[in-house]
């Protein structure tokens, strides 16, 4: 037992003499060490130089020679990329000529668009079937863009004394598209004046109207103060071209009160398009033909067997307005005129032009619309 302690003595004395050569001994004055540290720092700090002399050759810009400024592109109601993708034709009628643009497949399920006044396909539905919720909508149907004559983009003044068609005529001429492209049936989309239009097809010819969709539609004739204004807008417009007042009218007409404190660079856009690419002339010849438009004489008529023989709008009609739009209340008597089994009618907040300014909301109303006809129009998935 002795022996055995006696060496374990030794062991515990051998790891000692390890750890103590392993460890440097500590200074006997702790000044000693701090002393070396304090000599190298400046007694007068006024001669630390600034950071703005410090050389900054090392510093070569390597946070932002990646970074490049890019100006956001500029917004236009005139061609772009999308419309080299659509196949435009002139479709001639006894009544004049008018300029069609065709966007999709021809083989599928067609839709039929209008214009409103002071517009044309393009700026009436480029930004809306551009949206990325209307990518489907694309996909499942081909969409016929009829400009009314005279309106299209870089359109030619049409000749003194030409007898522009009434609205009656216009919406008659949507037989020669259908015959030119030899359509059947079709879903039928117009905004404003165009709106009017199609409905005023959809009377004399229901059997080849498989449902309407209609933004800001009248039914009704043109009252004293509409009167007024649009006659002396059509007669600025023919003899002194795009006047303030006329423009005024026009962003009045599409977008509503407080326009430009809503959006102020769409409000821009709209003027910048309406005293540059409208012919004021053959706008001019288009507003006198609305202004004269005669009352759509249709009735809410529920009693089943007077139904077949009521003036009645009969094929299912979606019919869309914006709380800030001026015809709100030309909206609801139409709708109070139509069939409440087959008609709705929809009224979105925050906006005058819903195609412009609320386009997902409609986008989503349209798609729930067509499903309820029966066709297969699916949500398009979102990166999130």
């Amino acid at each position: 037992m002795n022996a055995n302690n006696v060496d374990g003595d030794e062991d515990l004395a051998v790891i000692g003499d390890r750890v103590a050569d392993s460890n440097p001994p500590l200074p006997n004055d702790p000044m000693s060490v701090i002393a070396p540290l304090s000599a190298s720092i400046p007694e007068d700090m006024d001669q630390v130089p600034p950071l703005s002399s410090v050389p900054t050759d090392s510093m070569v810009d390597i946070e932002l020679k990646n970074i490049q400024l890019q100006y956001p592109l500029s917004r236009t109601l005139s061609k772009d990329s999308s419309s080299l993708l659509m196949h435009e034709d002139k479709v001639e009628t006894p009544l004049g000529s008018m300029l069609v643009a065709v966007q999709g497949d021809r083989s599928k399920p067609a839709i039929i668009t209008y214009h409103d006044i002071g517009l044309n396909h393009t700026a009436c539905f480029q930004s809306f079937f551009n949206f990325v919720d209307n990518r489907m909508l694309l996909q499942n149907f081909c969409v016929y863009h009829v400009n009314a004559p005279g309106q299209e983009e870089g359109a030619a003044t049409l000749p003194e004394g030409f007898e522009y068609p009434t609205m009656d005529q216009l919406a008659d001429m949507l037989i020669n598209v259908l015959d030119f492209y030899g359509l059947k049936r079709f879903i039928g989309f117009g905004v404003g004046s165009g709106a009017n239009i199609m409905a005023r097809f959809s009377l004399t010819h229901s059997d080849k109207v498989d449902a309407l969709i209609l933004v800001n539609c009248v039914s009704t004739q043109a009252g004293w103060i509409e009167w007024g204004y649009q006659k002396l807008n059509a007669r600025h417009l023919k003899t002194k071209g795009m006047t303030q007042s006329a423009m005024d009218y026009l962003m009045w007409h599409h977008f509503g009160k407080a326009t430009e404190e809503r959006n102020h660079d769409l409000v821009h856009v709209y003027k910048q398009y309406f005293e540059k690419n409208v012919n004021a002339f053959n706008l001019g010849l288009f507003i006198d033909s609305y202004v004269k438009r005669t009352d759509l004489a249709i009735v809410r008529e529920l009693d089943l067997m007077k139904k077949k023989t009521a003036r009645m709008i009969k094929c299912p009609v979606m019919m869309v307005t914006g709380n800030n739009s001026p015809h709100v209340d030309d909206t609801v008597t139409m709708n109070g005129r139509l069939d409440p089994t087959n008609s709705n009618w929809m009224k979105l907040q925050d906006c005058g032009h819903v195609l412009e300014e609320q386009p997902a909301k409609v986008s989503e109303a349209l798609r729930l619309f067509l499903q309820g006809q029966g066709y297969a129009v699916h949500r398009p998935n979102r990166m999130h």
